[in-house]
Order: structure tokens, then sequence, then C-alpha cells
């Protein structure tokens, strides 16, 4: 067993800080029996911005990513209404939609929206757009610019017209950190309007932003959090704050501890798994600048920020991009399953043990009463 645990320690360690390592759990048979029942019913989604520049600049639509999704086996889609441009879902019409929503329907695949507004217009529009595809999971977040105190006022009162919205359409909503807004602000929030269809999207680096370290944001975010956003990045520091950029997901330039954060939200949920949605989104290239500062004051000057997106990476043409794309994307869904491959082997050696253990003990006893 103590090699077992070693085993599951350094699988959990790369990129934790001395206490973070100290605080990683005995992988205990009854813990070793749900990370194996979690990891076999985990639902992996593709991500549409692993594949964006092909659906802004080439050729994919979005039945295109529901056909990828289809042939690696995934349970469903994250997709922008805004990707694909004048392909996407938001320029569709009634019958387009329809079409895409009965596609997914016959794949069998989840389709989740996703939105970078939280603005009344915005909202209205992706939630006429889910009711024509039958989807019932929203993504979004805010981007307004002001002083923390009159952005947390307004996120406020959005939270309030999505409960609204959610109640009368039988939606779920997910509001994602999004690199400018603390864990603990999002949390607080949340847990001011308590309404059980308005959850947290944890995103694995945005938090590096808002100037906070990956556990500490997950745990302040933990009993809200729904779905999730897998990548790597590499933190820049930038003065006082850090920006990121987008790397290979356990790549040799990511600085997130990626197998610690998948553990620990596969196991968030005591009788239930809690997260819905485990959304592949690699975004090799992408850059993001700080956001928070560790000397700012008590009500800090948000800046605005546009939506994400990638520029062309310096070095490559954008037929090289175009072709490459698709397979930092396949990368990251195999490094993830070999995660996850890792932590069941590991799993099943710690009940094999416990078995031969049982049984030894059996045994013994066996003999002495004879």
């Amino acid at each position: 067993m103590p090699h077992i645990q070693s085993r599951f320690a350094a699988a959990l360690a790369p990129n934790l800080d001395a206490g973070e390592v100290a605080g990683i759990p005995e992988l205990t048979p009854a813990l070793a029996r749900t990370l194996i029942e979690r990891i076999d019913g985990i639902p992996l989604f593709a991500h549409a911005y692993s594949l964006l520049g092909n659906f802004t600049y080439g050729t994919l639509r979005p039945r295109d990513l529901l056909v990828y999704a289809h042939n690696h086996e995934l349970k469903g889609v994250c997709i922008h209404l805004l990707d694909g441009e004048e392909r996407s879902l938001g320029k569709m019409d009634d019958a387009g939609l329809l079409e895409f929503g009965a596609e997914a329907k016959a794949l069998g695949l989840d389709v989740h929206l996703e939105i970078s507004s939280t603005e009344k217009a915005d909202i209205d529009e992706v939630v006429r757009i889910a009711l024509i595809l039958g989807v019932r999971n929203i993504r979004s977040y805010s981007r307004y610019e002001g002083f923390l105190s009159e952005v947390l006022g307004r996120v406020d009162d959005d939270l309030l017209y999505l409960a609204e919205l959610a109640d009368a359409h039988n939606l779920q909503f997910y509001f994602e950190q999004h690199e400018e807004l603390k864990s603990g602000e999002i949390a607080a929030a949340l847990q001011k309007i308590n309404h059980p269809r308005l959850h947290a999207l944890f995103d694995f680096g945005n938090m590096v932003n808002a100037c906070e370290r990956p556990m500490d944001a997950l745990h302040q975010l933990a009993p809200h959090i729904r779905q999730v956003h897998l990548k790597g990045i590499k933190v820049i520091p930038e003065g006082n704050g850090f920006g990121h950029r987008g790397v290979l997901q356990g790549g040799a330039e990511d600085d997130l501890p990626g197998p610690r954060m998948l553990f620990e939200l596969l196991m968030l949920g005591e009788s239930e798994p809690q997260l819905i949605a485990f959304a592949l989104e690699q975004e090799n290239h992408y850059r993001a600048p700080a956001f928070r500062l560790r000397d700012e004051d008590s009500d800090p000057f948000i800046p605005y920020r546009d939506m994400s997106t990638t520029d062309l990476p310096e070095g490559l043409s954008m037929a090289e991009m175009l072709v490459q794309e698709p397979q930092w994307a396949l990368n990251q869904l195999t490094h993830v399953r070999s995660v996850l491959a890792q932590f069941r082997e590991l799993a099943e050696c710690r009940l094999e043990s416990a078995a031969m253990a049982a049984a030894c003990a059996g045994a013994s006893t066996n003999w002495s009463q004879s």
C-alpha cells in the first residue's frame, strides 16, 4: 500500500506547492471505488474554442463539432453562439437551428451553449436559440468596466434576471470566472442569489489573471461548480499581477496543477457527481493580460475586456495553423484520457491490495483456529 500511495501522490503532485502536496489525500479503498465510478462516468465534452481558428478562418460549421464529438466518443459539445462567424448558431435561421438540434439528438450528444455577456439583450437571444435547440445549459460571464463595487452590483442584477429566465424556461445558467473577477467574489454573488438554477463554470487558467492560485480558486468556488473548461497555460508575470498564454495541456510549458484539479473536480459531490461537463478547451497560443493586482486597493477599477480570441501564432502561416489546430485538440483529449487511466489504474491497484490484505487476514485467522 505505501508504494501505491506514493505513486498516487506523485500523479497528483505536478505544479503543487509544498503545502498542497502535503494535503494530497490517502487513497483509501472507499476513495478508490468512488474514483473509479467517477472516471467511468465522466462527461467529457468537445469545446469549439479548441478549433476556433478553423471555425473562424476555415470551413468548420457547428455540425462538424457534433461529428468530432461523436467520432471521439464524447458526451456532448460546448459551443459559443458566434463560433463559425457567418456560419455560427447565432446566424442560423430557425430551420437551421432545428436541424442542428435534431442531429445532436440523433448522435446522442448534449449541447451546452455559451455567450460572452450577461446583458439582457444577449441573454434573451441565447435563451431564444436554446429553446429552439432544446438546450438547457447556458454559460455566460460579465464584461463590465468600472470600479469593482459597481461591476459586482451589475452582476447581482444580471443574476436575478438569469434566475427569472431559468425558472420560466427550465434552464440552468453557469457564470464563468473569466479573468477579471475573483472566485470568492463570484461565490459570494451566487450565495447571495442562492438560486438552484444558477451555478459556476470553473476555468482551469482564468483565475491567474485575477491574481489567484489555481487550487485556492477551485476551493472557493467548489460548492457552486457544475462545469469546467480544461486547458493548459503558461503563467506570465506582469508587474504586480499575472497574465497567461495558452499552451498544450500537460505539456512542458503548462504551469497548472492539472492532475490535482481534475481529481478534485471529479470528486465533487457526495452521493452523485457534482459536475455535468468537463469541456476540452485547448487554447494553444491564446493570450490574456493581468486584470487584478497584488497591491490593488479595496475597490479597484476593472477595465473593459473584449471577447476572447486567439491571434495567429507567430511563426505559423494561416494554412499551417489550420492543420495543426485539430492536432492540438486531439493532443489534449489524449492527455486527459491518459491522466484518467493512470488514476483508474492506481485505484484498481488499491482495491486489489485491500482484497489481498483481507484474504491474508482471513487465512491467518483460519490457521490460528485450526
